[in-house]
């Protein structure tokens, strides 16, 4: 697995999911593989983790195989400020799918901006996969 190039908050700091849990006990676990997301919001959370510290492998791995594109670009110029989750459908533990509509915001150059979706989920090889988003 291919290192970021960020540095990655300590365990026992808040993630940067704004879960309001430590890192340990949120998204670090899924970002190394430890576990799998048991939901399709942890899903969501541990991705928007992946892009603020630029784990591009785990931004595939977490993406659906027919979905996901040749190149995934992180762009390291964004400071994130954070994820707000506004509703989820489905995607619960017993679900095969899910809904997560979010918003996350970032500033580049100096413009702050953001980024609102609604995202799709279903579950892969037993486990929660990003499919799509509008």
């Amino acid at each position: 697995m291919t290192e970021p190039s960020i540095s990655q908050p300590a365990p026992d700091q808040p993630c940067p999911c704004n879960s309001q849990k430590l890192f340990k006990d949120c998204c670090q676990p899924l970002l190394k593989r430890d576990r799998h997301a048991a939901t399709a919001e942890s899903l969501m959370r541990s991705r928007y983790t992946a892009f603020v510290l630029e784990y591009v492998d785990y931004l595939r791995y977490s993406w659906h195989p027919d979905y996901c594109p040749q190149d995934i670009h992180v762009n390291d110029s964004c400071q994130w400020l954070g994820l707000k989750i506004k509703s989820t459908e489905a995607g619960a533990e017993s679900d095969r799918q899910g809904r997560v509509h979010f918003v996350a915001r970032y500033k580049r150059d100096g413009k702050a901006t953001r980024i609102e979706e609604n995202s799709r989920f279903e579950r892969y090889q037993g486990r929660w996969v990003y499919l799509d988003g509008l």
